[in-house]
Parts: C-alpha cells; sequence; structure tokens
C-alpha cells in the first residue's frame, strides 16, 4: 500500500489572500506545514499542489516537490485528486492519498498517522478527518473552526461552521469536535468524490466534506488527543500560532 500526501495551497484564498507565503516565525506558513510533514516516515511521495506561481518558485526554491494544477478548483479535495495523478508513482486503487491542509502551520507527523489508522484498521472505511476535542467557548462559537457530529459507530454524519452539538452553556464536557485539517482518502475513493457533483449542504457550510453525506457516503473520525494546535484562517490567527509556537516540541527540528 502507497501513501501519498497532497499539501493543496493557493494564494487567493478569500479570508485570507497570500497566506500560503504569509511568514510565520520568519519563515512561509506553507514551508512549515511541508517540513512537518515531511518527518512522517512513511510517505512514498509528498508534494505542494498549487495553481500559482508565487507558491511554486518558493517551493523549488527549497527543494520541495511542487505539483502544478487547474486554478478552476474551489476545493482543496479536488486539487489533490488532480495532484495524485501527477505524483510521478502508479496508484492503486486501495492506496492512500491524503490532504494535508496549507493552513495547518503547527501540525504533528503523529496526526498523519491517526488520519491513516482507520483506514488500516477497518478495510470498508473509504476515507478519514482528523478530529480533536474543543476544549473552550470561543473555539466552539468561532465560524472558522468546523465542528463534527458523528454517529456511535464514529461515522460523521455532519460538519457545520454553526456551534453544534447545541448546548445552553458550553463546557469541555460536551464533547465537541472540530475538523483538523488532515484527511486519508483510498484513492479509488477521492476519485469517487471530485466525480461527484458539489453538493447543497458542502456549498451552505463551505465544507467538501458534506459532499460525501449527501451522497449516501461514510467519513470515519480520525480522533487525535487535545492539544493546542491552531490553523490559519484568518490574518488574527498568526499572532496566535506564534505564541504556541515559540514552545512547540517541532520548532526548530527543521
Amino acid at each position: 500500500m502507497q501513501i501519498v500526501g497532497i499539501i493543496p495551497a493557493r494564494m487567493a484564498a478569500s479570508r485570507f489572500p497570500g497566506k500560503p507565503l504569509y511568514p510565520i516565525m520568519g519563515r512561509p506558513m506553507i514551508e512549515h506545514v511541508y517540513c512537518r510533514a515531511k518527518l512522517y516516515p512513511r510517505w512514498n511521495a509528498l508534494a505542494i499542489a498549487t495553481c500559482d506561481n508565487e507558491i511554486r518558485e518558493f517551493g523549488e526554491s527549497r527543494g520541495y516537490p511542487v505539483i502544478m494544477t487547474s486554478d478552476r478548483h474551489t476545493r482543496a479535495l479536488d486539487r489533490v485528486a488532480e495532484a495524485a495523478t501527477k505524483c510521478g508513482l502508479e496508484l492503486s486503487p486501495g492506496d492512500i492519498v491524503l490532504n494535508v491542509q496549507g493552513d495547518e502551520p503547527m501540525m504533528e507527523p503523529e496526526m498523519i498517522a491517526a488520519a491513516i489508522r482507520p483506514l488500516e484498521q477497518d478495510p470498508t472505511v473509504l476515507c478519514s478527518v482528523l478530529a480533536m476535542d474543543i476544549l473552550d467557548e470561543e473555539q466552539f462559537l468561532n465560524p472558522d473552526t468546523v465542528k463534527i457530529i458523528h454517529d456511535l459507530a464514529g461515522d460523521v454524519m455532519y460538519t457545520s461552521r454553526a456551534p453544534v452539538p447545541y448546548c445552553k452553556h458550553f463546557t469541555p464536557e460536551l464533547g465537541a469536535q472540530r475538523i483538523y485539517g488532515i484527511f486519508a482518502f483510498r484513492w479509488h475513493f477521492l476519485q469517487t468524490f471530485t466525480g461527484l457533483p458539489e453538493s447543497p449542504l458542502e456549498k451552505k457550510e463551505s465544507c467538501d466534506s458534506n459532499r460525501i453525506f449527501d451522497h449516501g457516503y461514510r467519513q470515519r473520525v480520525a480522533p487525535y488527543p487535545f492539544k493546542p494546535s491552531f490553523s490559519v484562517d484568518s490574518p488574527a490567527d498568526i499572532k496566535t500560532v506564534e505564541a504556541h509556537m515559540a514552545n512547540d516540541p517541532l520548532w526548530g527540528k527543521y
């Protein structure tokens, strides 16, 4: 079984244009993501996927593999699927392709292993999403944080930017979880996914995962223990990431 990682990135992000190359601790955000992902030891291929020459030029200047993709993609997983066809490997249906979001500068290689685990443990699982507990109300109420509702088997039922599940008063015991930007797909199902039309709930919530459920498929939760780890959705998030990255054990190892 081959494992391929794709890091999608584009300069025209609606909420934070140019964020892949925005400096964090003096280094572009996309560099943090690539270097941290590279620490995972089982890759058969790992590459940045983009439609922007600025990102290509930066990656090539550092010696990082970069795959150019169409500029017509509106969802990260569509870009990942195209890039996987250009990764230089002949992929089999059961191989695993991961989308490692380019705005997760504090991700850890153990998170990649956790995202893959459900597919290794259960051959019926088509795809997974890394999920982390929400422990504070500010993050619970933040529409940039995509929340997950799943069933008792651990299959995702819905993802939303709204504060779900409903509660009168938030507490960590609510068990709310958020999407952390690492998704694992069996190659054959990623191809199926990209052949499906965008779905109503995908468009309303601006979340790729809802396309899966709208079309009758399931996505398995890959739980990961809570730790201070922050994605970058807006310029205000940079200060938060830098404050925590200064004490991050991986900082200084790449």
